[in-house]
């Protein structure tokens, strides 16, 4: 079954687990920078959702199967969370990365990371407002 699968490699090509050298985007130094501005405004409209408590943190990495970039939040307690992908050359329109979906995931990292916080504390706080 695994030879149906893009995991299993093509044979005498691709080892499995691997993706072929023309599956690899090979980004501009302009597109690099659009896809670091892009992950940039995610942490930044992250960290306006959050209080100081959390801690906010974006990387971008090239580790051979192509760039990828990512969003982390570390809550007060509780288990961190992430946002993260791996562009392809079609999302991007010359050197600029084609997404409006930052405040989108922003908003959807602050949740999650407050839901962690909430899970972890339970029904055990008194709330100070209704």
């Amino acid at each position: 079954m695994n030879g149906n699968t893009p995991y299993a490699g093509v044979p005498g090509k691709t080892q499995a687990g691997h993706r072929a050298e023309t599956d690899v985007p090979d980004l501009s130094p302009e597109q690099k920078e659009s896809l670091r501005d892009s992950i940039t405004a995610i942490a930044s409209q992250t960290r306006e959702f959050l209080p100081d408590e959390y801690v906010v943190g974006s990387k971008v990495a090239d580790d051979g199967s192509g760039p990828q970039a990512q969003v982390s939040v570390q809550p007060p307690v509780g288990h961190p969370v992430s946002a993260g992908f791996q562009p392809d050359l079609e999302d991007f329109d010359g050197d600029d990365l084609v997404t409006h979906e930052e405040a989108e995931v922003a908003r959807g990292l602050a949740a999650s990371a407050a839901m962690q916080v909430k899970q972890m504390m339970g029904d055990n706080i008194t709330p100070t407002a209704r």
